[in-house]
């Protein structure tokens, strides 16, 4: 006699039928990524909106080649340009209202400035003189986040704070292809769901992960699809096309605003500079496979597009790049000028009570300070 055949033995029945908890049809992102720019639908785009956003890419091109040109002369210690994907950077503050708040990665510098904060502020951290050179506050971005994925679970958790505040907020967090091999990027997806908070997670796939290519990081069919995993609708974007990229992330907001809960977007687009100016980009991609990215240049394709519609003409273009050289040359100016940094400063912001620790370490700081002001006195 087996256990099962004992009088008074557990027999369970059998399990009911299983069913999905949502359908995952309406979560699956296209096939393809969706593109506005060389389409039909593209003559419905406000030329007004277009005209704006190629302003902002060509500036932010140019910011992001001053931006190389100073870790050159030694005023930055890092510069992780985003050159080549500068639509996703400017629409990611273009579709946020200003009670808003983003939250970027450390390669998107430039979508810190998009969103208003002062260049050389921006900058601060790279440079190496601060922890952050700007108040999140004042323009409701979070410090530039080095840890890959770090910053999404943040931004969820204010998102879904201020939700149950009852405040009309929603969260941008932006994220490298590299990032989402991360355990936080996991983590923050599903709270995101769970909670239904109202945050937009924007993937900037550029092909690499430093040196790792995005085939040896998944095998999901696109880094859209994982969202279907923690039940969110994933979007796939042109990265490069910035009508779609605007289109498809201010509906994201949209969705996340009125109470539809998270959004994933993978904008698909390319790290034309190396990873940072301390990589060799040559040793690991070709440059034939550069140049095909090239010709898929997000400001050319908005080019095209604008003079194809005639409300683009030269005196604009010129006007655009002057502005975008007067900004550069103001960066540089002020970039060049040493800043009065003192060493006590290192234990200022990094805890609203400062450890005993930390005390500590400041008061044997100090008299070293005063130790050295008396020798030189003398």
């Amino acid at each position: 006699m087996t256990v099962m055949e004992q009088r008074g033995a557990y027999r369970p029945t059998p399990p009911p039928a299983w069913q999905p908890r949502t359908d995952p049809a309406p979560l699956l992102p296209d096939a393809r990524p969706y593109r506005v720019l060389g389409t039909e639908a593209a003559g419905r785009t406000d030329p007004d909106l277009l005209l704006r956003l190629y302003r902002q890419l060509v500036t932010g091109r140019r910011f992001n080649a001053q931006a190389t040109a100073l870790t050159k002369q030694g005023r930055l210690a890092v510069y992780p340009s985003s050159t080549g994907q500068e639509a996703c950077e400017v629409t990611a503050a273009a579709v946020l209202e200003e009670r808003d708040w983003l939250f970027p990665s450390y390669r998107d510098t430039l979508a810190v400035v998009s969103r208003g904060v002062d260049p050389v502020r921006a900058l601060t951290l790279l440079r190496g003189d601060w922890h952050t050179g700007y108040d999140p506050h004042e323009h409701r971005v979070a410090p530039l986040s080095t840890p890959l994925a770090t910053q999404l679970p943040h931004a969820v958790g204010l998102a879904h704070a201020a939700r149950l505040k009852g405040d009309d907020v929603v969260a941008l967090a932006l994220v490298g292809d590299g990032g989402t091999s991360e355990g936080d990027f996991h983590e923050a997806l599903n709270f995101a769901a769970v909670w239904q908070a109202p945050v937009v997670f924007l993937v900037q796939n550029n092909g690499f992960a430093i040196s790792v290519p995005l085939a040896k990081q998944t095998a999901a069919p696109s880094l859209a699809h994982k969202a279907v995993g923690y039940g969110m609708p994933g979007r796939l974007v042109d990265g490069n096309d910035a009508a779609a990229v605007h289109e498809v992330l201010a509906g994201a907001v949209r969705r996340a605003r009125e109470g539809g809960g998270p959004t994933l977007v993978e904008a698909v687009t390319y790290r034309v500079e190396a990873h940072t100016n301390a990589d060799d980009a040559g040793r690991y991609r070709s440059e034939s496979e550069v140049e095909t990215w090239r010709a898929h240049d997000p400001i050319v394709l908005l080019e095209e597009e604008l003079t194809h519609r005639g409300v683009l003409d030269e005196a604009t273009r010129t006007a655009a790049r002057d502005a975008a050289e007067a900004m550069a040359a103001d960066l540089r100016a002020r970039m060049n000028a040493d800043p009065a940094l003192h060493p006590l400063d290192l234990f200022a912001h990094v805890h609203a009570r400062p450890t005993a620790q930390l005390r500590e370490q400041a008061e044997q700081l100090r008299a070293e300070l005063e130790a050295e002001a008396e020798g030189a006195g003398r």
